[in-house]
């Protein structure tokens, strides 16, 4: 294999910033719009050892450098005493970055094996205790928000997920209250998409450590829905661009959820309407703009 060229470098350089700029300004752009930080915030940032979680902190740390606004950084992880977890990783690379940083030990994969029956999804339960855990902890440190790596197509997934097995229209929220009502979890990357996040890891050379428990299990909807999205990107390019945009136009109205449109107040008026009844007039559609796929129209059979 050649070496690579002086252009080769330059290029991978270039490309390098390239990425970064863009997880930046759309890491920054959520962070703006749903009002996710502010000053005098204490963001404790939970570090898993994933691709998402390190470039979560990494992404925040660059934006604190130039924001305006004055807020503090706490990274944390949750050692859940997986077997054969490199406990001395996530430490050196901490202490290396010069940021405050906490290892909370709890050995909550011996209460999951213990629990859950050979061959069944780990997720739910594991996720329940490290929530609890890791909420505990944001209280006694002070924090103020608690931010996590979901991305794009974490948010996408659960919105088909909820679609297919859950009967709701519902997704991951960019911001949330917590359950008993103490903390603010943020998603800082919620614009951002996977892919991108694992290209950024390979430039930023994270020591990334993998999951030998719920992420190892091949039996999981979540991957089924995955694969389901990738393959309507492939057949259909810029359709899941189109789907993630729609979270964020909803037309209540349009719906059948009684509790957000009063449909019983509904009476003509003489007044035409935004929308009016067209539900669903694919010729009538404006034009999506570049980069994002047309819907086929559909076949009227007789």
């Amino acid at each position: 294999m050649n070496a690579p060229t002086a252009r080769d470098v330059r290029k991978a350089a270039y490309e390098a910033n390239k990425l970064e700029k863009r997880l930046r300004r759309q890491a920054g752009q959520a962070i703006a719009d749903f009002d996710m930080i502010r000053a005098g915030d204490r963001v404790m940032v939970c570090l898993s050892g994933g691709k998402d979680s390190f470039a979560l902190l990494d992404l925040l740390m660059k934006l604190r450098e130039a924001a305006p606004l004055d807020f503090e950084i706490v990274a944390v992880n949750l050692d859940q005493r997986h077997p054969g977890f490199p406990a001395h990783v996530l430490p050196d690379y901490l202490g290396k970055l010069g940021i405050p940083f906490r290892i909370e030990v709890e050995d909550t994969h011996s209460v999951v094996k213990r629990v859950i029956p050979q061959g069944k999804t780990m997720c739910s339960l594991c996720s329940r205790l490290r929530r609890g855990i890791l909420y505990r902890v944001a209280g006694e440190l002070g924090a103020t928000k608690i931010a996590l790596g979901h991305h794009r197509d974490d948010i996408l997934e659960t919105f088909f997920l909820n679609l297919f097995f859950g009967g709701k229209l519902k997704a991951m929220p960019p911001k949330l209250v917590s359950d008993d009502g103490r903390h603010v979890v943020i998603r800082p990357l919620a614009y951002v998409k996977e892919a991108d996040l694992a290209r950024y890891a390979e430039v930023r050379a994270f020591p990334i450590i993998p999951c030998d428990l719920c992420g190892s299990q091949e039996n999981l909807q979540r991957k089924q829905v995955k694969a389901l999205l990738r393959e309507w990107e492939k057949r259909f390019p810029g359709r899941v661009e189109t789907i993630f945009a729609s979270l964020g136009r909803v037309t209540p109205s349009h719906l059948l959820d009684r509790t957000l449109f009063d449909f019983a107040a509904v009476a003509a008026t003489g007044i035409p309407g935004e929308d009016g009844d067209k539900a669903f007039d694919s010729e009538e559609f404006p034009d999506p703009g570049p980069g994002t796929a047309r819907l086929p129209t559909p076949v009227t059979r007789g």
